[in-house]
């Protein structure tokens, strides 16, 4: 990771931290951006529903990239992606990581 990248990953996670008490991982960070998305926070969810949260989540912030595309909303109001192309798979590990942090950087944009 690039230190610019690093610096702003750290704001993130100080803006994280001071609106929810305590750090938290890029899983958690991805599941209240798919909250946020989804508009429904007034509800408990399954695990089933978290971990499509949680995908919600991924597809937005990745969307930004052109790994996926918002096609709409079904009659619950769930948001759907469309897959548009593959992250390659020669990026593992550090650089997946970094990938992921980058776009959830983007999208708060602080």
């Amino acid at each position: 990771m690039d230190k610019e990248l690093i610096q702003e990953w750290e704001k993130i996670e100080a803006f994280i931290e001071q609106r929810f008490g305590e750090r938290i991982d890029e899983q958690t960070i991805l599941f209240i951006i798919g909250l946020q998305e989804l508009g429904k926070n007034d509800r408990n969810f399954s695990k089933e529903e978290k971990v499509d949260i949680i995908h919600i989540g991924l597809c937005t912030v990745l969307g930004k990239y052109g790994y996926y595309q918002f096609i709409g909303k079904d009659d619950d109001g769930w948001p759907h992606f469309k897959n548009i192309k593959k992250i390659p798979n020669n990026i593992e590990g550090d650089a997946q990581k970094s990938l992921l942090k980058k776009a959830i950087v983007d999208y708060f944009d602080l």
